[in-house]
């Protein structure tokens, strides 16, 4: 029997499944010059995004990730996602990641939804450290993190990119 989804809402946000229908929002998060300007990505074609949401759909099942569309309680269309992922073999630490529709940065959205998926993550997750690696010029993203108990990690570092700072925040 499949686990449902774990749907979260909060005051202003519904944080759901993506699903294939979600395609041309994702596919627009992953190629959006403002929103990757800090990603080190290969340019994404319509197979690539395509394969990403299947992905996420594996490693949900794999109990390997949970990534949440982020749509606001007046419209199911995408602005962003977030998600908990990079799990530890002993499943005691989760990396977050999250991407904002520029349209929607600055209202406190991504605030709004980082704190409800660091309780979940904290509370029914059972995770002991949330890890976040971003660039060290995203100037919002290192605001975001501080803001919530982030802090920068002296002894991580990023081997895939050395221009992301590592940042941790503790159960």
């Amino acid at each position: 029997m499949a686990i449902p989804f774990p749907v979260i809402i909060t005051e202003r946000l519904n944080l759901r499944k993506i699903v294939p229908a979600d395609f041309e929002r994702v596919h627009f998060f992953r190629t959006d010059k403002a929103i990757n300007k800090f990603i080190k990505r290969a340019a994404q074609t319509n197979q690539m995004t395509i394969a990403h949401i299947e992905k996420i759909t594996a490693d949900l099942r794999q109990n390997k990730s949970i990534t949440w569309g982020i749509t606001t309680k007046k419209s199911d269309i995408l602005i962003g996602s977030i998600c908990l992922w990079n799990f530890s073999e002993d499943k005691k630490t989760a990396e977050v990641g999250y991407v904002l529709d520029p349209k929607f940065q600055g209202q406190g959205i991504m605030s709004e939804a980082l704190k409800a998926v660091l309780n979940f993550g904290f509370s029914q997750g059972g995770f002991q450290i949330i890890e976040a690696f971003t660039d060290y010029r995203n100037i919002p993203s290192k605001s975001l993190l501080k803001q919530h108990g982030f802090i920068p990690s002296t002894t991580r570092k990023d081997i895939h990119n050395q221009d992301n700072v590592v940042f941790y925040l503790n159960r």
